[in-house]
């Protein structure tokens, strides 16, 4: 059986754990396969994406911050890509690229399976507009949630984005210096790269948590570390970086390239402990 090529593209992407979660998909399911990680900046994105195609790629998985150039570079995309207006998962077909978004789906398996919460009628406050939130946003709103406020500190971003969920009646657009006007949420997601640049930390108005509030970072490792100290310093009931999100995800694109999909909990409990044995390390 000849190995299948797959890759992650993103900006930075050496610290991807995507290529270890891949490898164990396909040595649990009994499939080969090479899954590598390539950085691109948004600029030579289009022609990475067709060396790779050349090179024999079959599929591709897509982060920060190329989400929403992958969707302009397929000739056809799901609908929950369609609707989000970005693509986390790539699948060549007939010499073309098919889009489709798993992070939404991997984002609320997660937390209803893993984490065990209940959706279902929360006020939601989802920080940044870009790619991962709109990967998510429309997720959100099929697993039930009563209300979904978008928050970006590009107004326009927002608006966009909201607009695209096409539910006035549960999406509503704010803006960052709106947010201690909005009252409180049970759920409350960073969607924001601002962790990445870990001498800004992040702050927010404590107004924002109450006694039932979930913050959730679509960020792991050390890029979540700003967000999560500060939902834990709020008070907010539980602390949940995107490590989970981002190995049900892998496993829905897994799934979409190879028809199989794979055992999620023992990949997700390795990669835990790896990050507990890093700590204790540092």
């Amino acid at each position: 059986m000849s190995t299948a090529r797959f890759a992650v593209f993103g900006h930075p992407i050496a610290q991807s754990l995507s290529p270890r979660i891949h490898a164990a998909f396909g040595r649990q399911c009994g499939i080969p396969l090479e899954y590598t990680a390539i950085d691109a900046p948004p600029d030579g994105f289009a022609a990475a994406l067709e060396c790779f195609a050349a090179d024999g790629g079959r599929g591709c998985n897509v982060t920060l911050p190329l989400k929403e150039i992958a969707f302009s570079l397929c000739t056809q995309a799901s609908s929950r890509a369609q609707r989000a207006g970005a693509c986390n998962t790539l699948t060549r077909r007939d010499g073309q690229w098919h889009g489709d978004t798993t992070d939404g789906a991997g984002l609320v398996r997660d937390l209803t399976g893993r984490q065990g919460l209940d959706l279902r009628a929360r006020r939601v406050l989802l920080l940044g507009a870009g790619g991962a939130a709109r990967g998510v946003a429309p997720a959100l709103l099929d697993a039930g949630i009563g209300e979904l406020v978008v928050v970006n500190r590009t107004p326009e971003r927002a608006d966009a984005l909201v607009d695209a969920l096409g539910e006035p009646g549960r999406a509503h657009s704010r803006y960052w210096e709106d947010l201690r006007e909005l009252g409180d949420f049970e759920l409350i997601v960073n969607a924001t790269s601002a962790g990445r640049d870990q001498s800004s930390g992040f702050t927010a108005p404590l107004s924002l948590v109450n006694s039932r509030s979930v913050a959730v970072d679509l960020n792991y490792g050390e890029a979540a570390i700003p967000f999560l100290a500060w939902a834990r310093s709020a008070g907010c009931l539980e602390a949940i970086d995107g490590l989970g999100m981002l190995v049900e995800q892998a496993a829905e694109a897994f799934e979409l390239w190879h028809g199989v999909r794979p055992l999620t909990d023992a990949v997700y409990a390795e990669l835990r402990e790896r990050d507990k044995t890093l700590a204790t390390a540092d």
